[in-house]
């Protein structure tokens, strides 16, 4: 339970997490997949379907008053990591009226968040699902637990997202939408032959899903693009739309997609249980909405652990002054904000990003009358269309007669562009120094 304390604040098995000896005592399905450690510790075998499947109907069952059936051989949700995405849902349409309506895009069978979002704050679902057997189930559980009036389980063609499954409700707004995408796009991604890290330890759970839960054209990456295509058509139709994703490296190539398509609110999240981490996205149309601030994003600006860093002599100060002129520097964006707790000097958020035309060719390319406009609103040629790459804090500290300079990622493509960043400034400020 490794990242339990990284789990969303209001999260009942953040600091409580499932009893596995009482709930086995009290559910006998669940006891026969409970053993005993060498350490005397009940522990359960989350690399059987089984076991995975008994332990969330006993939570759901105990904790929520839900009684759910779900086949083997569909995905089988963990109920800590799902109530992350309902609350961070909450926290997204915070002060809102009610009856607050949602859409739920591929409910699967147990239709798991159109039940905790009904039965916990008496929300509205619309829960679209393209699989026959996941269909017949959501609407099973829907029934069984007399949500019929809160919740609407629709069967819809394969490949339908938000477009197609609001035909017949046009003038209904609803308050947002949610998402589990398919994280593959083909079998041996499923299987990580491709993508995972050879020294990074095997997944410590099944993976039970169907071919349309787990495996999409594209992988996850193409079909929430396609969810916000049709948000650029649908727009204010829904006040936010959110997706959560099984890759950090499909969050900053989104954002860059919804930059690029000018929406105006964007926000992200990271939802941790035990040793497993999702990453979560939602965008809104609306002026008015209230963008939450991220635990996760808090923590990882404030406590940025092994900082790239390098120490100097004092001369380094006057030097480190000049940083923002510096050819790798100069190009980016750089807003000087307070420093993280537990780290005192002078501190710099630093944007860097890509720029597929030169300055010059930019200049030559600009007409006259663009030039009298002010640089806001100064039209952009596509050949100058900067591209995210990373973000950084750059902290410079006197100590005595030494100055420390550090840089702390905060977010990007690759970790490795900040390593080179920092080699390249330090080099730079010796060789300032030595001229000196």
């Amino acid at each position: 339970m490794a990242l339990n304390k990284s789990m969303h604040p209001r999260n009942r098995y953040k600091d409580k997490p499932p009893d596995f000896a009482y709930l086995a005592s009290k559910y006998p399905d669940f006891q026969q997949h409970v053993h005993t450690s060498l350490t005397g510790k009940p522990i359960v075998n989350f690399k059987e379907p089984e076991a995975v499947r008994a332990l969330t109907c006993t939570l759901l069952k105990e904790d929520f008053g839900l009684a759910i059936e779900i086949p083997l051989e569909r995905l089988i949700p963990t109920v800590p990591l799902r109530l992350n995405y309902i609350h961070w849902v909450e926290d997204l349409i915070d002060g809102q009226k009610q009856p607050r309506r949602g859409i739920d895009i591929g409910t699967g069978a147990s239709c798991i968040y159109p039940l905790l979002g009904a039965t916990m704050n008496g929300w509205y679902f619309l829960a679209t699902e393209v699989d026959d057997i996941c269909f017949d189930y959501a609407t099973k559980n829907v029934e069984q637990n007399n949500l019929s009036d809160l919740v609407k389980v629709v069967k819809v063609p394969q490949k339908t997202l938000l477009m197609d499954a609001l035909k017949e409700e046009t003038e209904m707004v609803y308050d947002f939408c949610m998402c589990n995408p398919p994280f593959f796009a083909n079998q041996l991604e499923a299987k990580g032959v491709n993508s995972r890290n050879s020294r990074r330890p095997p997944p410590s759970s099944v993976n039970t899903g169907g071919v349309t839960e787990i495996m999409a054209e594209g992988g996850e990456l193409e079909f929430v693009k396609r969810i916000i295509h049709d948000s650029l058509q649908l727009k204010k139709r829904l006040r936010w739309y959110s997706c959560m994703l099984g890759k950090k490296c499909s969050l900053a190539p989104l954002k860059e997609e919804l930059r690029k398509q000018g929406v105006p609110k964007v926000t992200h999240t990271e939802f941790c249980q035990g040793r497993t981490m999702r990453w979560a996205l939602a965008w809104s149309f609306y002026d008015d909405v209230v963008v939450p601030v991220s635990e996760c994003s808090r923590v990882k600006v404030t406590l940025c652990s092994f900082p790239q860093l390098f120490v100097g002599q004092s001369a380094m100060l006057s030097a480190a002054s000049l940083l923002p002129q510096t050819p790798a520097v100069s190009p980016m964006t750089g807003e000087q904000k307070e420093a993280p707790e537990k780290v005192t000097g002078e501190d710099v958020d630093m944007e860097s990003s890509t720029c597929t035309g030169t300055g010059q060719e930019a200049d030559l390319k600009e007409t006259p009358a663009a030039a009298s406009e002010p640089p806001s609103k100064r039209p952009v040629s596509p050949s100058t269309v900067k591209h995210f790459l990373f973000k950084c804090l750059l902290n410079v500290i006197q100590e005595q007669s030494d100055v420390v300079i550090e840089m702390h990622w905060v977010e990007g493509l690759n970790r490795d562009l900040m390593n080179q960043l920092c080699t390249y400034l330090k080099n730079t400020l010796l060789k300032t120094v030595a001229k000196s």
